[in-house]
């Protein structure tokens, strides 16, 4: 029985766990992630993040979602996984550098009269809209209002990789969205040969939007970085929103700047709710 040490950290409804792997856990993170992500025979979580050494950034940061597959990134992730390492002493700075799959990430940091990691700012890069690159199949330089047809169904949609490939849809009612069913309809359909996160969202005014999110090899989650960002982008390009943003998921709120270029600037807390030990068997 190998014994490893967890932190479980929740950003904008989304949960993770946070394991620190630069002495190497000695476990395979995909079977780690089904393992203790399970809610009712493991820990709990949206996903897992480990914390490895870098050559190129201050860390690395590796996500695997709770299915077990291995994402290229995740915004309320990214926050939470800051904290971790500020607060835990592994990176002391306010200013910080951290590897991912989807390139590196920079974040700078406020703190607490504690002297804790408060106020997060991620900068998360500029979205991709190219259809292959997405991937979408639909060729086209932007992916705007495209018509996907589920269950008979049209919704209007628009695609963009934020890190990760994402699907925004703006509905009149978020209320009348049946997440669960559409959400993982879209996820798997054949438009989208990675499969995509699915993002319903629901304009208050200009600066305020509502969202809900299926999240790709996790299912639905109370809150996505990600597909907040990613809803903005889509909101401004078809002057719907403006360029500061207020984002309210269904597990908590985050603000969105989009900057020239539509650089993308998230904000955010995140917050330490647990630690423990976590018995993994040896099989």
């Amino acid at each position: 029985m190998k014994v490893l040490k967890f932190d479980k950290y929740v950003a904008a409804g989304n949960d993770f766990l946070l394991f620190d792997g630069r002495d190497n856990l000695g476990v395979d993170y995909n079977d780690l992630a089904l393992r203790v992500c399970n809610r009712h025979f493991g820990i709990g979580s949206d996903g897992i993040m480990v914390c490895e050494n870098s050559s190129i950034a201050d860390v690395r940061m590796l996500y695997y979602n709770s299915d077990g597959s291995q994402g290229e990134m995740c915004g309320n992730g990214i926050r939470s996984f800051t904290k971790y390492i500020y607060d835990h002493g592994i990176v002391k700075k306010k200013s910080i550098s951290i590897e991912t799959l989807a390139g590196i990430q920079y974040i700078d940091l406020e703190t607490d009269e504690h002297n804790m990691a408060s106020e997060i700012r991620v900068t998360m890069g500029r979205p991709v809209f190219q259809g292959d690159e997405i991937p979408v199949n639909i060729h086209k330089e932007k992916v705007l209002e495209e018509i996907i047809n589920v269950d008979n169904r049209d919704y209007k949609f628009s695609a963009l990789l934020v890190g990760v490939p994402h699907v925004v849809i703006f509905v009149d009612r978020i209320e009348d969205v049946d997440i669960n069913d559409v959400g993982k309809k879209i996820e798997n359909h054949k438009l989208f040969p990675k499969k995509t996160n699915v993002n319903f969202v629901e304009i208050i005014d200009p600066n305020t939007i509502n969202i809900y999110t299926w999240e790709r090899g996790a299912g639905r989650t109370l809150g996505c970085g990600t597909g907040s960002c990613a809803s903005v982008v889509v909101g401004n390009l078809l002057n719907k929103l403006d360029s500061k943003v207020l984002v309210n998921t269904e597990g908590g709120n985050l603000k969105v700047e989009l900057k020239d270029g539509y650089e993308i600037i998230m904000i955010g807390n995140a917050t330490h709710v647990a630690r423990g030990e976590y018995l993994f068997p040896n099989e």
